[in-house]
């Protein structure tokens, strides 16, 4: 048996351990946390806010197709005959750019492979930008801005003159028979279009751009070339799908009665 003085006590754990340590602590440094940028001071509440904002324009699209179904007159035409082709004979309005598209060149390279290229782009976004820097922002930032209208401005003048050339002075019908018809139906429209898609991007280059900026001329370069697709084949295509003035269609056609 032994003896102990009642002011002695057996050691803890942890008054051991604090003996044998082998590590110290050697300095604090400031860094950013997980949180950083993700407060509840830069956040809104998906319900009501946004909830609010889809319902009315919901409510919106809802009104404004009730008004044109009221306003606009959609009568059934008589029964098709096979042997009659309807001159010209127009693609629904949300095709109507890819029908556009189809009078520049061969159909497997613009109804398939420039499509095919179109979505495959969208769908890779979130891949090749996935900074939040910015995000949530129009455009991210001023030069967002610029860069955006200026791109704007480019497909506007552009693709217009494109279309116009293109189906004024075809290089596929001026050299026939010169060159071999794939690479006048498929590579020239496809080198053409590629020139137009990069001369926009090797002026982007020279102020050292960031992904989302390289994303936002190609997005929007893409998306105004649709639009202005979409009203060429609906406003200016008539009798021969050829191009003619809304107001200046032969044979008393008219553009608005496809509406």
């Amino acid at each position: 048996m032994t003896n102990q003085s009642p002011t002695q006590r057996p050691e803890s754990f942890s008054e051991t351990a604090r003996k044998t340590k082998t590590y110290s602590l050697v300095e604090l440094v400031k860094g950013p946390t997980t949180m950083v940028d993700r407060g509840p001071d830069e956040t809104i509440f998906a319900f009501p806010i946004v909830a609010i904002l889809e319902l009315l324009l919901t409510l919106g699209v809802i009104a404004v197709l009730l008004l044109m179904s009221i306003l606009v007159n959609a009568p059934l035409e008589e029964i098709a005959n096979p042997t009659v082709t309807t001159d010209p004979a127009k693609a629904p309005w949300y095709f109507m750019g890819l029908q556009e598209m189809l009078e520049h060149g061969h159909p497997t390279l613009m109804a398939i492979l420039m499509p095919g290229l179109m979505v495959l782009f969208i769908l890779a976004i979130p891949y090749i930008d996935n900074s939040r820097k910015g995000a949530g922002v129009w455009f991210t930032s001023q030069r967002g801005k610029r860069i955006t209208l200026y791109t704007t401005i480019y497909a506007v003048v552009i693709m217009p003159l494109y279309i116009y050339f293109d189906s004024t002075f075809p290089l596929r019908e001026i050299l026939r028979g010169q060159l071999p018809d794939f690479v006048l139906q498929a590579v020239l429209p496809a080198l053409l279009m590629g020139i137009i898609v990069v001369l926009p991007l090797l002026v982007l280059m020279r102020i050292n751009p960031t992904p989302r900026e390289f994303i936002m001329t190609l997005f929007t370069l893409l998306f105004v070339s649709a639009v202005v697709f979409t009203l060429t084949g609906f406003l200016f295509r008539g009798p021969g799908f050829e191009l003619y003035w809304p107001w200046n269609m032969p044979g008393d056609y008219s553009p608005w009665d496809n509406l």
